[in-house]
């Protein structure tokens, strides 16, 4: 009997369930939000059951693999698989999606609309993890395109047109780059293929892997935000809703930085040699230039928006580390990352839902009126400032221990790429702690009652608002000086909680999280220690005097790219 194809339907359910959205009869919109609330905890109930009884992270290879011939003329399949570099982030995409959903509780325009494009959303952000072929790589990554600007454009703030068209230009022609890199690896050499194991095994001249690597890091360089082709985060944060920020900083961030381990760091690690020192020294602008400029903002969700651009930064320093702590370090980071923003963007989007402004200068003394918002959004911002004891100081330590121990770096290079990822540090809980004070202790500058912008209830647009803070998300539209300042509900409350148990769970104990993926990382560092040593072959009498280690046996890494059936 064959494998039943487990990777399929966790892709295909949710995308198969968007399509009866419109067939089911709900007048309310309440009826077609818990069937998809159901769908997506269906589907992270299977996946989760699935990595459970099937999944074996003691293994480096792809794993569960099911392949169904495409178009066999040019080579394509509909090929999925798993191993410790997408399992993690699978279950991340579903954890963090289907609680988006339940925090879209409250959407009741075009809520058919809304919960058939996040469940569509949903699919292409697991095809994208679990596809084995570079061409359905690149097909996923594309349709995940269409439902957040959607989302955006028809649910957002009062920019919304602009902030959604500038998401899509970025990322669209960005995503050109993954196009012609697969036709590039694919049509490389004697045989035609997109599949990942088979391009692995080619061998690739150095002028063409430079050249396929640097367009991949520019395409990966827009979805992970890093310097300078971070520009549409900020932009489309502030107008998106909340529900839709927690997607696009929970999940689709990471996207970027799944695509450099698995397509940069796995398939073209010659051409990593010589990009590495560019990727620190990326980091170490993304940390500090994330964090300054979250000082100048006002708006609490672009405050929290450059927070992220600064937190990708350490995933960065991970991946050019050349340690097998820092590899890990970086997947940890954007685990730890994926829930500490989720959280934190919901949160917003609670604070918001009771002040209908996001300006901090228009805020005050929330925390006696809202006292468990304030005590759950101060834990999530001691999370994201990597307080001991959180996921976010796990996954930090790791990638600065990783990078001081390389031996690869020089000692300046490191000294100074460690110090002013150290300043960045420094920087985090100053902006973050003085966000919630300006949010939730002492007076507002601006009273509410002074906004007073006269919202017609009939134009859902809100086009000509004096106040832009003033717009509906998609909610009920509710004036600032209307607005009730009751605490937390117990559905808020368990969304919270959800993220903040997991976060402390992998901060107090972070093998949680590690032992999903520390062979394959390990197999990966491998991989390009082995590059790096080709390339500079007199490194290799230090290695022998032990200079350099690795927990996995040479022919764990030269497998690293084989398929487990």
């Amino acid at each position: 009997m064959e494998q039943f194809p487990w990777l399929t339907v966790i892709v295909l359910l949710p995308l198969v369930a968007a399509l009866f959205i419109p067939l089911i009869p709900d007048k309310s919109g309440k009826t077609v939000r818990w069937y998809a609330l159901g769908i997506g905890t269906a589907d992270f109930a299977l996946m989760s059951y699935t990595f459970w009884r099937h999944y074996d992270a003691s293994q480096a290879t792809f794993q569960l693999a099911e392949k169904v011939v495409w178009l066999p003329q040019l080579g394509l399949s509909w090929a999925l698989s798993v191993d410790g570099i997408s399992a993690p982030l699978v279950l991340l995409a579903g954890f963090v999606t289907t609680l988006s959903m339940f925090a879209a509780w409250q959407v009741n325009r075009r809520s058919r609309l809304f919960y058939t494009l996040m469940l569509i959303l949903y699919a292409a952000q697991l095809g994208v993890f679990l596809a084995q072929d570079l061409i359905l790589f690149f097909i996923m990554w594309e349709v995940e395109l269409v439902p957040v600007y959607l989302l955006v454009c028809i649910w957002g703030g009062q920019n919304r047109d602009y902030a959604a068209t500038k998401f899509l230009m970025y990322t669209a022609l960005a995503s050109i780059f993954i196009l012609v890199a697969a036709l590039g690896m694919g049509f490389y050499g004697d045989t035609l293929t997109f599949d990942m194991a088979e391009l692995g095994r080619k061998q690739f001249p150095l002028g063409l892997e430079l050249f396929l690597y640097a367009g991949l890091l520019v395409s990966f360089g827009v979805k992970l935000a890093i310097f300078p082709f971070h520009t549409w985060l900020p932009d489309t944060h502030g107008e998106a809703s909340s529900p839709v920020s927690m997607i696009l900083a929970g999940v689709l961030l990471k996207m970027g930085g799944y695509g450099l381990i698995r397509l940069n760091l796995e398939l073209l690690p010659h051409a990593h040699v010589y990009f590495a020192p560019t990727l620190v020294i990326l980091g170490v602008v993304n940390i500090v230039y994330g964090a300054l400029n979250s000082f100048a903002q006002t708006n609490m969700k672009r405050r929290l928006a450059y927070s992220s651009i600064s937190h990708m930064g350490f995933v960065l320093l991970g991946i050019a580390s050349y340690t097998d702590l820092g590899v890990s370090g970086a997947m940890l980071q954007m685990l730890s990352h994926g829930l500490i923003a989720s959280v934190l963007f919901f949160l917003a989007g609670v604070t918001y839902d009771r002040s209908r402004t996001m300006m901090m200068n228009q805020l005050g003394g929330l925390g006696q009126a809202m006292p468990t918002v304030f005590a759950l959004f101060t834990m999530g911002t001691l999370a994201s400032l990597a307080l001991p004891g959180m996921s976010g100081f796990a996954g930090e330590l790791e990638v600065l221990v990783g990078l001081a121990t390389s031996d690869i770096y020089g000692p300046a290079f490191r000294s100074v790429a460690l110090f002013l990822a150290a300043v960045g540090l420094i920087l985090t809980p100053i902006y973050l702690l003085s966000m919630v004070r300006q949010v939730f202790h002492g007076a507002s500058a601006d009273q509410m009652c002074d906004l007073v912008p006269a919202c017609d209830l009939d134009d859902l647009d809100l086009k000509a608002q004096g106040n832009q803070e003033a717009n509906c998300f998609g909610t009920d539209c509710i004036l600032p000086e209307e607005a009730e300042f009751r605490d937390a509900s117990s559905r808020e409350i368990f969304i919270a909680a959800c993220f903040l148990g997991l976060i402390i769970a992998i901060g107090c104990y972070p093998k949680v999280a590690t032992q999903m993926y520390d062979v394959k990382s390990m197999a990966v560092n491998s991989q390009v220690l082995t590059a790096y040593h080709e390339t500079y072959p007199d490194t290799l009498q230090r290695l022998a005097q032990g200079r350099w280690s690795s927990a996995i046996s040479a022919a764990q890494s030269a497998d690293v790219l084989g398929v487990v059936k």
